[in-house]
């Protein structure tokens, strides 16, 4: 035999049928026929209340799609998506499974009264929140039609066909039973002994007359794998409820009853899980704790370097090493270099800001910036110190190379190959030098000896060595150092071409228009003039001696004559003694 049912039953039902007929006005009906185990199910169509399934099987509902729940307390609810075709029968058939286990105590009860078969939902509206109908929970007597639920304040609401019946805080403290009549609200609270001998209680059970529902209070449990993580790491949540039927972790959203998630939080954040269901709400909390804070190091080894040039060359120039370091940091740049990695090292080999001449003392600041997505940034920066010297380019020194008469100076007689005009060049070069020693004292000259392409290889090579060391003697007596002296000999390997000394000529400044012209036309002795000399090279700077050719002095005929002096002219030697002559004049 089924728990006593209302009349008011049959007003529902007939409410109902009037509901779902209306609807045919605007739409051909079809029918919903439902077979649910256990029997007592609760129908729900599209969020309505419309009975217990066992005097509602058959069910005229507009064609369409439909959402169809079927719920008992005890028992997980089930959701369907129907579609009703018009004219036609659709058949729902569907066995909820229960849910194992009992329910502990302490206890309160609840009687309802004057809700007949409406639907009874606590702590929720929607179809996850019902316990049972008001036929189920009516009375106390013999046999029990009861609501047992957990001591605390419970939000009641009674649905019926047409909607709300009654919402409000039932109050239920433990081993009490607080007696409610709709509409009216809660009318007492009496005691209740049994309340105090139960234990544990199954979820549902129903027999003659009798029904009893006992609901249980949500479990809620949330933890997390890592509490304490930097900036960009993640956590992972880890979660369980039960007898929820909303479940939602602040700040993440809805999830399921247990599960696990991996979070990123920018920042200290609680979680919060709070699992709600018809026994009330559990809440379970845990925290992440986000370290913001960047650390970051930036360091110079050496913080001073030194810095020395002369004129275009850099003849010193130390190097450092910028390392740096920042943890914790996603975002890492160092002006002036640009992003970087967030540990590094870079050797750095920089040059003073400033060209001109003069001491050279500056300065070079390096910061490091470091950032991450969570606000947090630190700064550093280190400082390098340039010191050094930058000196004029060495241009002091006007050297030109020095001249000598055809086969000279001879073996057996050295003094001879260096005529007077030479002699004054050679005395110059050793002023200047001397001079330059006192600021540059590591410096050298280095004589370098020609002679023309006549005679043999070897006559020429000890010709050119003897003109080489007749130049290194005569600086020496005029006090420049021997150990500054360096020679070498070429002999005729390096001559100087026609085109070259055509260059040359149009390059000397002390020769008119006409002085070029007249000399070119004997250009054959010119170039083999051109070739019997003495080049001197600064080794400081490699800066080679001018090759201008002495047209202009009083012993020019010498220098320039094909044959050794003393020994019979060629005729052109006349005619290129006019020449010189006339250049004279014209300087």
């Amino acid at each position: 035999m089924k728990p006593k049912r209302h009349i008011s039953a049959w007003v529902a039902f007939a409410s109902l049928s009037l509901f779902f007929c209306g609807a045919a006005a605007f739409a051909q009906d079809g029918k919903l026929t439902i077979h649910v185990i256990p029997t007592q199910a609760y129908v729900f169509v599209d969020g309505k209340a419309v009975g217990e399934a066992s005097t509602h099987h058959n069910i005229n509902l507009s064609s369409g799609q439909h959402n169809v729940v079927l719920a008992n307390y005890g028992y997980n609810s089930a959701s369907n998506a129907v579609t009703v075709t018009a004219g036609k029968s659709t058949s729902l058939d569907v066995t909820l499974q229960p849910v194992t286990g009992s329910v502990t105590g302490p206890f309160g009860a609840i009687t309802i009264e004057g809700a007949s078969l409406d639907a009874v939902l606590l702590n929720g509206k929607t179809p996850d929140y019902f316990v049972g109908h008001g036929d189920e929970f009516n009375h106390d007597w013999w046999w029990k039609q009861e609501l047992i639920v957990p001591p605390g304040t419970h939000q009641v609401t009674v649905l019926g066909a047409n909607g709300e019946v009654w919402s409000g805080p039932v109050e239920v403290p433990a081993n009490q039973r607080v007696v409610l009549d709709v509409p009216k609200g809660v009318r007492k609270t009496v005691a209740w002994p049994r309340g105090e001998k139960l234990t544990s209680v199954p979820r549902f059970t129903v027999g003659t007359a009798s029904a009893t529902v006992a609901v249980a209070k949500p479990t809620a449990e949330l933890e997390t794998t890592a509490a304490q993580i930097n900036c960009g790491d993640g956590s992972q949540l880890k979660w369980s409820s039960t007898d929820a039927a909303n479940i939602e972790i602040n700040p993440v959203g809805a999830v399921a009853a247990s599960g696990e998630q991996s979070v990123h939080p920018t920042q200290t954040t609680n979680y919060q899980l709070t699992a709600s269901g018809p026994g009330g709400t559990a809440t379970s909390a845990t925290t992440v704790n986000v370290n913001t804070a960047v650390q970051a190091d930036l360091r110079l080894a050496p913080a001073e370097v030194h810095y020395r040039r002369e004129g275009d060359k850099v003849v010193q120039e130390t190097s450092t090493e910028l390392n740096w370091t920042a943890t914790n940091a996603s975002v890492v740049s160092i002006d002036p270099l640009g992003s970087v990695d967030s540990t590094g090292n870079r050797t750095l080999q920089l040059a003073p800001q400033k060209t001109d001449a003069g001491p050279v003392d500056e300065t070079v600041t390096y910061t490091l910036k470091a950032s991450n997505a969570c606000g947090g940034i630190d700064t550093k920066t280190a400082t390098l110190h340039i010191i050094g010297m930058i000196e004029p380019p060495d241009n002091g020194l006007a050297l030109n190379s020095v001249y000598f008469p055809t086969d000279l100076p001879a073996a057996n007689n050295l003094e001879a190959g260096l005529v007077p005009s030479q002699q004054a060049t050679l005395k110059l070069v050793s002023d200047l030098f001397n001079d330059y020693l006192s600021r540059k004292p590591e410096a050298r000259l280095i004589l370098m000896g020609y002679a023309d392409e006549r005679g043999p290889d070897q006559y020429n090579q000890s010709l050119s060595e003897r003109r080489a060391e007749v130049t290194k003697t005569f600086l020496t007596e005029q006090g420049v150092p021997p150990d500054h002296l360096d020679t070498q000999a070429f002999g005729k390997q390096k001559n100087l071409t026609d085109n070259q000394v055509k260059a040359l000529l149009e390059q000397n400044s002390s020769l008119s228009e006409e002085d070029r012209r007249r000399v070119s036309q004997r250009m054959q002795t010119i170039v083999l003039a051109n070739n019997r000399r003495v080049d001197i090279v600064l080794s400081t700077t490699g800066k080679e001696s001018a090759q201008q050719y002495p047209f202009g002095v009083a012993d020019y005929v010498i220098l320039v004559d094909r044959n050794r002096p003393g020994s019979e002219p060629e005729d052109s030697t006349t005619k290129l003694q006019s020449a010189a002559e006339k250049a004279k004049m014209s300087r």
